[in-house]
């Protein structure tokens, strides 16, 4: 059932398989093929290899266009159409066909965010990783290096609250059969099923499956979720979105299961089993902060003490003003007799 491969064939080269298959093997091999997953490829002599983001390395194939900002500085960098197209058609779409929040393409790539953010409020990326957009929510007010910024993670509505209770069964492919799941086809909390994202049977969850259901947790030893360490966030200067760090944090896996006619697995019991967990983080190096300290924030320090010398000068001017008409209410007022 397991086998030793290195990181690098696991992630990109690929892990060779279906070697000379016969009989049986032959069929089902051939099968995989026509399936046309994009972590699954043929290689030259007709075996195939399975990598998780062969398919994502070198340079992205797809074409955003997104919002100048042009009227509405609130929307710059805003996608507006990822390959020529509004919406995805990755989720379950309404039973008229109209497009489901779920395929709905909002917010930024997360390269950078919409400036002047308020505390409180929210905001959205969209992640062609896992085919779907993300809220982001504020959290609290931060310093990176001196410059201010707000803390923004994502919320239960990511991955937890999944389901028609919560208007966004949409979610709820139902592509796996014999899997830990709801009686209405959604998975259990803190897992999204990215099969028809992927084209491969894989589940996404939270690092240690950090916030997921015990239907899933209970089967898994060694499990240490912390929300520090695994929680998606990012920190951002609130003055003009410029992410300043932060960490993208998810856990792919896949369901271990018994498969009929496939002796190995017989004794198996079903188990969503975790395969890798990622982390891509940003931060904002020592060069860049000395820039954006210098063009920023100094100038915005400089503002604020002309700001306030003018609101003293206007107060100190009117205190002046008001203590010349107070001196003149009072003098004696002279008096001249009348001509006779």
């Amino acid at each position: 059932m397991f086998l030793d491969t290195t990181v690098r064939e696991f992630l990109f080269d690929g892990v060779r398989f279906c070697i000379n298959p016969n009989g049986i093997a032959k069929a089902i091999c051939n099968q995989i093929k026509e399936g046309g997953s994009k972590t699954i490829r043929e290689l030259s002599d007709g075996s195939l290899a399975f990598s998780f983001f062969n398919h994502k390395n070198g340079t992205g194939k797809e074409v955003y266009e997104v919002h100048t900002g042009k009227g509405d500085a609130q929307r710059v960098l805003e996608i507006q159409k990822l390959d020529d197209s509004h919406n995805l058609q990755v989720w379950l779409n309404g039973s008229e066909g109209e497009t489901s929040m779920c395929n709905q393409i909002n917010g930024t790539d997360a390269s950078s965010y919409p400036p002047f953010r308020k505390r409180g409020d929210s905001m959205y990326i969209f992640s062609a990783d896992i085919c779907r957009s993300v809220e982001l929510f504020y959290q609290s007010d931060i310093q990176y290096q001196g410059i201010p910024g707000f803390r923004y993670s994502i919320g239960e509505n990511f991955i937890n609250d999944i389901g028609p209770e919560h208007d966004n069964e949409c979610f709820c492919v139902d592509k796996l059969a014999n899997v830990i799941k709801r009686k209405n086809g959604c998975l259990y909390a803190g897992a999204l099923d990215l099969t028809t994202c992927l084209d491969a049977p894989v589940i996404l969850t939270l690092p240690h499956m950090l916030g997921a259901s015990n239907e899933y947790t209970k089967m898994i030893r060694g499990l240490r979720p912390d929300a520090k360490k695994h929680q998606t966030f990012v920190d951002v200067q609130h003055l003009t979105g410029t992410p300043l760090q932060g960490g993208k944090r998810v856990q792919f896996n896949m369901f271990l299961k018994s498969i009929n006619r496939i002796a190995i697995t017989e004794n198996l019991t079903t188990v969503l089993m975790p395969a890798i967990w990622v982390e891509e983080g940003i931060q904002l190096n020592s060069e860049m902060v000395a820039f954006f300290k210098k063009k920023l924030i100094n100038s915005l320090k400089t503002l604020n003490i002309i700001h306030w010398a003018s609101i003293c000068g206007g107060i100190g001017v009117a205190a002046i003003c008001l203590i010349y008409y107070v001196i003149q209410r009072r003098k004696p007022v002279a008096e001249v007799a009348p001509l006779k």
